[in-house]
């Protein structure tokens, strides 16, 4: 009896070979991977910075993916500026707590009892920011600080590295950044200096709401649809609160509102909007033709190199 010798199956030819292409939303989801799994394996003490917005609870999202099953491997912290949206707090509160997270504070309301900063006479802590941020810092000797920064959002945030070096006093010099060729990143730093890391450097605001969507990301209330009470200054809808507003002459009215950023309730304006569901939000942002800092951060506002200012201040 003879036995047929099975021929091994053929090798397809490359052109046969079935592809898989990425979508842009799993090409972007890599990268920003990618670069925290490199800066947890480049530097000691990294932090990210969580608010409660959009950008950095989509951040701590992909943390979570980047080393599951492991627990997020650096803390997280919060520049409080004293003059938050309830919701945002309560959410962020919550966000700790269900993860275990380790929440450092950096406080202005501290510094400005310490003296380290001065109330500003508009209210508005939003520039009084970059101290407590850069004591918290140092103070925890943080070596890489994850922000939630976009280029598609302001001039300045458009030229910014995906690394970006700064000195012993937290100030970005465009003259000593490096070159980011072939997604190669070079953290090198001085005793005393710290990177600055931006993960979602190519994502645009459509992109963090379709991936929202995607992975069923809950978000707080604000963000969407809803009855608020606010007033009108230099064209934003300002909420009142315990930051100073409404000024004399300056009317309170029930407005159907939702935020597309949130900051400092003094310099985060509101847009009207109907939109109750992340698919009504993203059909709102696909046709927006304005970022949503230029459409509702006062503080963008305050002079055209506002941002660039505060960059080279050590803030952004």
């Amino acid at each position: 009896m003879t036995t047929e010798a099975t021929a091994p199956p053929t090798a397809a030819a490359p052109s046969q070979r079935p592809t898989q292409r990425l979508t842009q939303l799993d090409a972007l989801e890599s990268e920003a991977i990618h670069v925290m799994r490199e800066v947890a394996g480049e530097f000691e003490r990294p932090v990210l910075l969580f608010s409660g917005g959009k950008d950095s609870i989509v951040m701590l999202h992909l943390a979570r993916k980047a080393f599951w099953p492991a627990p997020v491997p650096f803390a997280v912290m919060h520049v409080d500026t004293g003059h938050n949206f309830p919701e945002v707090i309560a959410y962020r509160d919550a966000t700790v707590e269900e993860h275990g997270l380790r929440l450092v504070v950096a406080s202005v309301q501290d510094a400005i009892d310490d003296g380290r900063v001065v109330e500003r006479p508009d209210g508005s802590r939003n520039p009084l920011q970059t101290v407590p941020l850069l004591d918290g810092i140092t103070a925890h000797r943080f070596d890489a600080v994850f922000g939630g920064g976009r280029r598609d959002e302001e001039k300045a945030r458009a030229k910014e590295r995906m690394f970006s070096l700064r000195d012993e006093f937290g100030q970005w010099d465009p003259r000593r950044q490096r070159p980011e060729l072939w997604d190669l990143y070079n953290g090198r730093h001085k005793p005393g200096e710290h990177v600055r890391v931006f993960p979602l450097s190519n994502w645009t605001e459509l992109d963090v709401w379709r991936y929202i969507e995607r992975e069923r990301i809950e978000l707080p209330s604000i963000y969407y649809a809803h009855e608020r009470e606010v007033f009108l200054r230099d064209g934003m809808w300002l909420a009142p609160g315990e930051w100073g507003g409404p000024r004399t002459g300056e009317t309170l009215e029930t407005r159907t509102v939702r935020y597309r950023t949130v900051g400092d309730m003094s310099c985060t304006g509101a847009v009207e909007s109907t939109a109750a569901t992340v698919a009504d939000v993203i059909e709102e942002v696909a046709v927006s033709r304005l970022t949503e800092r230029g459409a509702t951060r006062a503080d963008d506002r305050a002079s055209e190199a506002a941002m660039e200012d505060r960059k080279r201040e050590g803030y952004f």
